[in-house]
């Protein structure tokens, strides 16, 4: 199986770095090109937000499919931030963004990990602190930190925000998959409420089928209850930091 994740991984890849060349020359002809070779294409797209290894042409979502073929239990959270990335200078220039981003994320969540991924941001909530078992109800608690949340993404309004649900493998598919989904709404839900655009945000319930550690234990099955957050760059971020705007 492993050496099957890998042949896949390599192709997706080979295919996606095959898209990314063929845009970039396609585009050529119709840029004036800045220091790294980039520039606007004649249909308004930047030609980084089409270009890099991963993600090229095909967005967060193809990431998130190619995130977890190499990550395994890393999620797709993770997968949806590489997706989206630009790669190369430009990238670089965002990366920075969002390293002052992490810090006050950081600073201000204190029961949430915030790590800094690539060009992006993964947020994760143990679904202990949010929710009560089984309900899909926030928990007074933790309205705070997704306060603080909201208030930072306020500041840094050119990014889009993905919140996932997860479970462990307690129950049956019919009980965890719409679980999943109402707490990730949930949480997107009271985001908005706080003044968070609402076209910024979208939401993904996926039961028991990601797990990030082993649901033979109560550990494990502690650690896969979640919401994980993945803030990664717009359109708008992308073509500012390209043209080094940002």
């Amino acid at each position: 199986m492993k050496s099957f994740n890998s042949l896949l991984a390599f192709l997706l890849l080979f295919t996606l770095a095959f898209s990314s060349c063929k845009s970039s020359q396609t585009a050529g002809s119709s840029t004036l090109p800045g220091a790294n070779g980039t520039g606007e294409r004649k249909d308004g797209m930047s030609r980084t937000a089409k270009g890099g290894v991963i993600g090229a042409g095909a967005g967060a979502a193809a990431g998130a499919v190619l995130g977890r073929v190499i990550g395994g239990k890393s999620g797709t959270a993770i997968g949806a931030i590489t997706g989206a990335a630009v790669g190369g200078a430009t990238g670089a220039v965002i990366g920075r963004k969002m390293d002052k981003e992490a810090e006050e994320l950081q600073r201000d969540m204190k029961n949430a990990r915030v790590e800094r991924v690539g060009e992006g941001i993964k947020i994760t909530f143990d679904s202990g602190i949010l929710f009560d078992t089984n309900k899909s109800d926030l928990r007074a608690a933790s309205m705070s930190d997704i306060q603080n949340m909201a208030a930072v993404l306020k500041k840094y309004p050119d990014t889009n925000v993905l919140v996932e649900g997860h479970t462990d493998n307690t129950g049956s598919d019919a009980i965890n998959q719409p679980l999943s989904e109402r707490r990730a709404q949930a949480v997107a839900n009271y985001t908005i409420q706080q003044g968070v655009e609402s076209s910024r945000v979208t939401t993904q319930g996926y039961g028991s089928s990601q797990p990030v550690a082993d649901n033979a234990t109560a550990e494990g099955k502690q650690a896969n209850r979640r919401v994980e957050i993945a803030i990664y760059a717009n359109e708008k971020m992308k073509k500012a930091a390209e043209k080094g705007q940002l």
